[in-house]
């Protein structure tokens, strides 16, 4: 399994948010590229970038901190946060180097845009977050809700030739209260998509966890920055891709 440390950004800080509210955050760094150059030490090879601004109002509000992070890291980095356009995924994928976009808001308000995508640059460089809450699909930066159930979303990803995608419980997101196991279970059940177990990890024994039932990959984001796990150990450990 795939162990992916997180950056949140807001404001051009490394922050993280609980459940999702953008009221209730924590800043970690003021250098957010350091951390990821520390990332890289320790054994990671993808970064998982979201640019919590971008997510809220639609457009490329951390450019300038995504380009250093990139620049200083030699990892594979995977953006996500207000991509809502081909013109932004251009940028991202051709100007900024970025290695792959997630898309989420746009994924389920214009999946015209997604189709275009998938067709322009491959299954690899564009993956989608699915962020469920109550069940349901959540949009735009997780403030909006929709009426489609989460299993019948990943379906339709599926059929449209969609390999990655990040699925997320938001209200375990930031809470290190493990994450929703039920889910993933559900998805692994209806879907063979690759999915990244996203929100709550709290401890080594969630990871090993996922792990256990050979998951594509796992998010790693408070429970790092809050020392509830090493994550050099748990790269060397755990990671076999």
């Amino acid at each position: 399994m795939l162990i992916i440390p997180a950056i949140d950004l807001k404001d051009g800080q490394a922050v993280r948010l609980f459940k999702g509210d953008y009221q209730q955050k924590t800043v970690y760094s003021n250098k957010p590229e350091d951390l990821a150059k520390a990332f890289e030490k320790m054994g990671a090879k993808l970064l998982h970038v979201v640019d919590l601004d971008g997510a809220k109002d639609g457009k490329c509000v951390n450019l300038e901190t995504i380009k250093k992070i990139k620049q200083n890291t030699s990892m594979q980095v995977e953006l996500g946060g207000g991509i809502r356009n081909m013109k932004t995924v251009a940028l991202y994928l051709d100007e900024v180097g970025i290695d792959r976009v997630i898309l989420g808001t746009a994924a389920i308000n214009d999946p015209d845009f997604l189709k275009r995508a998938l067709a322009v640059y491959g299954p690899d460089k564009i993956v989608v977050g699915v962020d469920v809450k109550n069940g349901y699909v959540s949009t735009s930066g997780w403030l909006e809700t929709s009426n489609v159930p989460y299993l019948d979303f990943i379906k339709e990803l599926e059929k449209l030739g969609v390999k990655y995608i990040v699925a997320t419980d938001i209200s375990k997101d930031g809470t290190l209260q493990g994450p929703n196991f039920e889910m993933y279970e559900m998805i692994a059940k209806t879907s063979t998509i690759n999915f990244v177990v996203s929100g709550g990890i709290k401890d080594v024994q969630n990871i090993k966890d996922a792990a256990s039932k050979n998951y594509y990959a796992c998010i790693v984001g408070k429970a790092y920055y809050e020392g509830k796990v090493d994550l050099k150990e748990v790269i060397s450990c755990l990671q076999n891709e």
